[in-house]
């Protein structure tokens, strides 16, 4: 198989989820992914998209794209914003033995990410957010 890459810009407003969910499910159909794994990948992306919606932009919309390349090992989603620089990846999983109370606000949602994929790694460069995450097809490499 060889390796594809493919590209949706689309406004940061959480009403164009579903059509980020449409590009992403029309792309993994395509390569070996089963359902467990795109599920993963529909939470982690949905957090992100999430997140870039309500707060990269502060008052203005901006857009978001999104690349995902596949090749016979791996899915790569590359999620790109050019709104404030903000790494979740820095932010401290959250203590998930607190009861929802006594947990502080927040960061639930890349902790839930993290935990879907396999990797993910954060940079800013070119004014952009960039936030790569990895899924291995492998079911033994893949969490």
């Amino acid at each position: 198989m060889h390796m594809s890459m493919k590209e949706l810009q689309i406004a940061a407003k959480t009403e164009n989820l579903d059509t980020v969910f449409e590009f992403l499910d029309r792309e993994l159909e395509s390569c070996a992914c089963n359902a467990k794994m795109q599920m993963q990948i529909r939470i982690a992306v949905e957090e992100i998209f999430t997140n870039i919606s309500c707060y990269a932009y502060q008052e203005t919309v901006g857009n978001a794209t999104i690349q995902i390349e596949t090749d016979k090992d791996a899915v790569t989603i590359t999620i790109m914003d050019k709104g404030m620089p903000y790494n979740p990846l820095e932010k401290d999983d959250p203590d998930i033995t607190l009861s929802a109370k006594e947990r502080q606000i927040g960061g639930l949602g890349i902790f839930m990410a993290k935990n879907c994929m396999d990797h993910m790694e954060y940079a800013y460069r070119d004014e952009s957010n960039i936030l790569t995450l990895k899924k291995y097809l492998d079911t033994e490499k893949s969490n």
